[in-house]
């Protein structure tokens, strides 16, 4: 039996919607930021003071986690289902000090089963439960044009849909709670093999003597093309920029999840398993802290290919 629970009161005033964002990296951050932007009443949390106080230079009220307001919304940003998991249930734990009838969204890219279990804690709380996980980087979480995966009641979702639309450009509902958090491994797992593909198509051609950007216009004119040709090639690799805000290790971490995911499904898909030994063959290339559109850089050398900063000093 759930106790009755400490607090509640009306959910979403027209005129005064509450929103805490807990996890203020740089995803949720700029989340945070571009919802204050929007006029809504906006305030961040973080376990780290550095994170609280850069923030609040920008303009956002900022509180430490023991010190968290009553809010409609409580916006998730957070590495792992791990960190999640201890927000929701121990510090500063929302089962207990968020109001009933107040909304859990967690933005993070988490593990489905977790997410799935944390949702009936969450609504056998009285609270309710949306998993929205995102992709376009911290760059689109601070122009506000994200794509969200949502996972969650229709109702529920439709209540929060003003916040959603603030934060983002493209929202797709694909089931029920975890059922976002499912299509995010799943389309992360999708990029993670289409970055090695890409990049060993434009290897083959190159070292055939075409011009790696020339490959990518054709490759883009066909059935090859694909969000990592079009996009991630000349916006992060071609560039020599690689600064996407997305790094290898956390793509490593998700590409896990999805292989752990299938496992428990009782799935045989040997390119899954496949495209996470490559991704985990070479700690150093590469590195966990290294933009995760690195993992081109090794395969493009074999063919001469080098769009790291370097060369880019080189050939200017």
């Amino acid at each position: 039996m759930v106790p009755p629970h400490p607090r509640s009161f009306p959910l979403f005033q027209e005129s005064h919607m509450k929103i805490t964002v807990i996890g203020l990296g740089q995803m949720g951050g700029n989340m945070a930021l571009t919802l204050n932007r929007a006029g809504l009443d906006v305030t961040g949390s973080d376990a780290f003071e550095a994170a609280r106080l850069r923030l609040a230079d920008q303009g956002l009220t900022t509180v430490a986690p023991d010190a968290l307001p009553e809010s409609d919304i409580y916006l998730l940003s957070l590495p792992t289902s791990a960190q999640v998991r201890e927000v929701i249930e121990e510090t500063p734990g929302l089962l207990n000090i968020a109001p009933r009838g107040s909304v859990i969204i967690d933005t993070s890219t988490s593990d489905p089963v977790v997410s799935r279990e944390l949702a009936a804690r969450v609504i056998d709380a009285g609270l309710e439960w949306v998993d929205a996980p995102v992709s376009g980087g911290p760059k689109g979480a601070a122009s506000g044009k994200l794509g969200m995966l949502l996972g969650g009641d229709s109702a529920t979702i439709a209540r929060v849909m003003p916040v959603l639309e603030a934060m983002s450009a493209k929202r797709t509902q694909v089931g029920g709670p975890g059922s976002g958090h499912v299509v995010k491994l799943a389309n992360n797992y999708l990029c993670a093999a289409n970055l090695v593909a890409t990049a060993e198509a434009v290897a083959l051609a190159a070292q055939g003597g075409v011009d790696p950007a020339a490959c990518l216009a054709g490759l883009n004119s066909g059935s090859g093309r694909s969000a990592v040709s079009e996009v991630n090639f000349p916006e992060w690799v071609l560039s020599g920029r690689f600064d996407s805000g997305f790094t290898s290790g956390l793509m490593r971490k998700d590409l896990r999840l999805a292989r752990d995911a299938a496992d428990g499904l009782a799935l045989d898909l040997p390119l899954l398993a496949q495209v996470v030994a490559r991704w985990h063959a070479d700690d150093e290339h590469p590195r966990d802290s290294d933009d995760f559109n690195h993992i081109t850089s090794p395969i493009l050398a074999q063919a001469g290919v080098d769009f790291g900063p370097d060369a880019q000093e080189t050939s200017a």
